[in-house]
């Protein structure tokens, strides 16, 4: 009977045990899953990092992206670094510039395979193709004996020391695409990034900012000079060569000159274009190629004005087709490509209204034009 009394206060205390047991377990897991420099994770994480980490100094070095960076000398000529941000199925990085640009670094990137596998090396970027980006190469010494990639939970870290004197101030912090595709053997090629942030870092204090892009006013002039030449001037061109004829010679005049200057506009706009690509670490190569066509198509127009038969040749129908189908093509394209260079430069939707509204306007005209022109013919 003594037993059986005692049972159920028994099994009381066992419940609670469990219970706070399983809360002892969710503070851990919380504290795993949210890392930042105010947690004490890294204490975690001791038996899996080969150096003394309780002098690193902590700093968010990339909040959007939730990269931390815990840093600080360990000798001489040995600094340690401790590199986290979410695991995303794809690549993360950080790179050692001499400019604060991505080509001429040298990265120390890690990433996660789907089987589980943690991966650490070291790269030099070339260039700004996968195939310029090198692994196992660089200006980076790095103490192998000492590197650790961790996953844990959602995160991952990675850890190693460098052999160097001072290290580059100019940071540069990627992370991959999220295609669930990591580098892979035997050339361990990595993806072009998601995206990338540039940081000039201070050792002494921790404390990173942003380098803001000088070339945000050169992207915004590339914009609205190829918007406006290309996607504005050269269809309102072809609107009046089209369905403005009956005021005499005048059109032609108005025809010419818009369109010259539309071509003078958006020339200067690809110019600025192919300078932009020059400076920054981007992938437009598909926004180059169209702007690259865009232009040639121009040129070719040029050039078949200067050749334009008389009215009484025989090849003066063929170059008429030649001359019309050109410019529907290239307005066509022009027209693609300010939306692809608004998506790619992440530029709002207030871009894309803008322009949007003005396409849609010119359209709307063109078939009322059109239907009209069609009935005055019947």
């Amino acid at each position: 009977m003594y037993v059986n009394k005692k049972t159920p206060i028994m099994n009381i205390l066992s419940n609670l045990h469990i219970l706070l047991i399983i809360s002892s377990l969710n503070v851990i897991n919380s504290q795993i899953i949210q890392d930042s420099c105010t947690s004490s994770i890294l204490q975690n994480l001791n038996a899996q990092i080969f150096f003394d980490t309780s002098t690193l100094i902590c700093s968010n070095v990339w909040s959007s992206e939730g990269f931390i960076l815990r840093t600080s000398q360990a000798g001489p000529s040995l600094w340690s670094f401790v590199l986290s941000a979410p695991n995303t199925n794809s690549y993360v990085a950080i790179g050692f510039s001499p400019n604060g640009g991505m080509v001429g670094s040298t990265a120390v990137v890690g990433w996660v395979a789907n089987d589980g596998s943690a991966t650490m090396k070291k790269y030099f970027l070339g260039g700004k193709t996968p195939s310029q980006v090198v692994v196992d190469q660089g200006n980076l010494q790095i103490m192998n004996s000492t590197s650790s990639i961790i996953s844990l939970s959602s995160r991952i870290y990675l850890a190693f020391q460098l052999v160097i004197n001072q290290p580059s101030q100019q940071l540069v912090f990627a992370v991959g695409s999220n295609n669930n595709q990591a580098p892979a053997p035997p050339s361990f090629r990595l993806t072009v990034h998601r995206n990338q942030i540039s940081v000039a870092f201070n050792y002494a204090s921790g404390q990173g900012s942003q380098v803001s892009t000088s070339y945000s006013s050169l992207k915004r002039v590339h914009g609205i000079l190829n918007a406006v030449g290309w996607g504005v001037l050269l269809p309102i061109g072809a609107m009046i060569a089209r369905y403005l004829k009956h005021i005499g010679s005048y059109w032609l005049y108005a025809h010419s000159s818009i369109q010259l200057s539309g071509f003078t506009i958006g020339l200067a706009g690809i110019v600025s274009g192919l300078i932009l690509n020059d400076r920054i670490d981007i992938n437009v190569a598909k926004h180059k190629i169209i702007g690259l066509i865009v232009i040639t198509l121009g040129c070719l127009q040029i050039i078949a004005i200067l050749i334009r038969p008389s009215k009484d040749s025989k090849v003066r129908k063929l170059w008429n087709w030649y001359h019309h189908n050109v410019g529907r093509v290239l307005i066509v394209l022009a027209a693609f490509n300010v939306f692809y260079g608004v998506h790619l430069a992440h530029a709002g939707s207030e871009w894309n209204v803008t322009y949007g509204v003005f396409l849609g306007i010119i359209v709307t005209i063109a078939l009322s034009l059109e239907l009209r022109l069609l009935t005055q013919e019947d």
